[in-house]
């Protein structure tokens, strides 16, 4: 009666390494988040801004957006329940600790398969570094790359 739990634990985390990511709740910081930087994605769109002053310790925010568009209360939870559990799983984001992100859901988000869910969240968060702040366009560093 007294056996030890034979359930399986989930490997441990080395949370020195993992950047810390907090939630965004005002509405003043989405419409902040929304002045900056965007990646379009099949199942969401990325938007990003610096703050102004990041306290210390603080981290990157991200905020979720899931509109009534995309269905009733049941269909929107569920759906920003996958893209938290795919933020939270991605340990290899290209966060930055003065940011704020809003991740704004599509419809495909619900249906789309989970790997390819995480690989998009890691590509848009690259996209959003990659483009000057000014134009939205690529560096033209990067620019020249790709025309080589």
């Amino acid at each position: 009666m007294n056996e030890p739990d034979a359930r399986v634990s989930a490997p441990a985390r080395d949370e020195s390494q993992t950047p810390r990511i907090s939630r965004l709740k005002r509405r003043a910081d989405f419409q902040g988040a929304a002045r900056g930087q965007r990646a379009r994605m099949d199942a969401f769109a990325l938007q990003a801004n610096r703050r102004a002053a990041a306290p210390d310790g603080l981290g990157a925010r991200v905020g979720f957006t899931v509109t009534k568009k995309l269905g009733g209360a049941v269909a929107r939870n569920r759906i920003r329940r996958r893209l938290k559990e795919a933020l939270r799983l991605s340990t290899d984001l290209e966060t930055r600790p003065d940011h704020d992100y809003v991740v704004m859901a599509q419809r495909e988000a619900l249906g789309r398969r989970f790997d390819l869910l995480q690989a998009d969240l890691r590509r848009a968060f690259l996209l959003v570094h990659a483009r000057s702040p000014k134009s939205g366009r690529p560096r033209q560093s990067e620019d020249r790359d790709q025309r080589r």
